[in-house]
């Protein structure tokens, strides 16, 4: 059992500062950064901040449960430690040292194909963790079914295609800097080349559960439903693929209606403290996926810095299902939110005021 490192960090900012005292400038720009002007990151931030609560009052709010039933397992949080590429940049152990905090925590855990120690040794790491696969394409129909094979085989619980790749974006952190990032580059037509029919072809051989990434639009998710599809990820891959589209809780609503609760929800972009989350379950999200905090989290502590950030995210969450008078996810509504102007700029971190770092890391 890793020692509970709650006398080294209170609040969340202060696991940001101290992820950020231990990173080099090129780790922090790939947490921090997106593509081109990186507008995309900001709306996922405004499109939060651009909403308010309503709280109820004089209800008995002492008996708060944040878990939830999630592909036939109770987990302690609707929370998904989203598929991230090169997690060993944060952490020695890359995907297995974040598997384990979700095991060790009790949420899901996706792993991203480009993730060191890869898709058998991460599940070696953690055999009871609630584990997905996801998968950017490098191959053919046959490479796809196999990839898909392994991970049936290695006990994964869901099969997740990201679906908002089709080109690799311009990181113009990286660029200006002429800095390289390895592992992303080989292969990438097979990506540009999915459609539909491939969709349709994992649906009719594998009996897994099958999640498309990156869906953005209503179209699309209705889409997804026609093909079989078991839950739509509402993600705009934190704003580092196409430039000037939507924050994610901006594009919600419509999915949202569009598919009628037929299929969970999962919902990414932008969402660092527990109040996001609230607010994505509020609009109709099933699970948050959270990205940029995971890798926080992990440079910070490792492990045990990923356990102690889902901690404090399970304390943010509590107060403030309680303040809005409310037990349980099943009690929360629309009618808890309401529409307010923004009082933050939108930056990355943005959510942490009180982070006394150098400006320009938040951009």
């Amino acid at each position: 059992m890793i020692p509970n490192s709650s006398s080294d960090f209170l609040t969340l900012h202060e696991l940001v500062k101290k992820a950020r005292q231990k990173l080099n400038h090129d780790n922090w720009d790939y947490i921090v950064g997106g593509t081109e002007t990186e507008t995309t990151v900001r709306r996922n931030r405004l499109a939060l901040d651009s909403i308010a609560f309503r709280p109820r009052v004089l209800r008995d709010v002492s008996q708060v449960d944040a878990s939830t039933q999630f592909l036939g397992r109770k987990l302690r949080l609707p929370l998904i430690l989203a598929p991230i590429g090169g997690l060993e940049l944060f952490a020695p152990e890359g995907g297995g040292a974040a598997v384990k905090a979700a095991q060790q925590f009790g949420v899901s855990h996706m792993l991203s194909s480009v993730c060191e120690p890869g898709l058998d040794a991460v599940a070696q790491a953690a055999p009871d963790a609630l584990r997905i696969f996801q998968l950017y394409t490098r191959g053919d129909a046959d490479w796809v079914d196999a990839i898909a094979g392994q991970a049936i085989a290695a006990g994964y619980s869901a099969f997740c295609l990201t679906v908002d790749t089709a080109y690799y974006s311009r990181r113009e952190r990286d660029l200006a800097k002429r800095h390289t990032r390895s592992g992303y580059m080989p292969k990438r037509e097979f990506q540009a080349r999915l459609t539909w029919s491939d969709v349709a072809r994992l649906k009719s051989k594998f009996a897994i559960p099958l999640i498309l990434k990156g869906i953005a639009t209503a179209e699309d998710a209705t889409l997804a439903l026609e093909h079989g599809v078991d839950m739509i990820y509402v993600s705009n891959h934190g704003g580092r693929q196409l430039d000037h589209g939507r924050g994610t809780m901006e594009v919600l609503p419509e999915i949202v209606a569009a598919l009628g609760g037929r299929v969970p929800i999962i919902i990414d972009g932008g969402f660092n403290r527990g109040s996001d989350i609230v607010k994505a379950l509020a609009a109709g999200a099933s699970m948050v996926g959270i990205g940029r905090m995971q890798c926080i989290g992990l440079a910070a502590g490792a492990q045990a810095g990923l356990v102690r950030l889902l901690e404090l995210l399970e304390q943010e969450i509590h107060i403030c299902l309680g303040l809005l008078g409310v037990n349980t996810w099943a009690e929360l509504d629309r009618s808890y939110l309401h529409p307010a102007p923004p009082v933050s700029t939108g930056a990355t971190l943005g959510a942490f005021p009180l982070l006394s770092l150098d400006e320009r890391s938040f951009y």
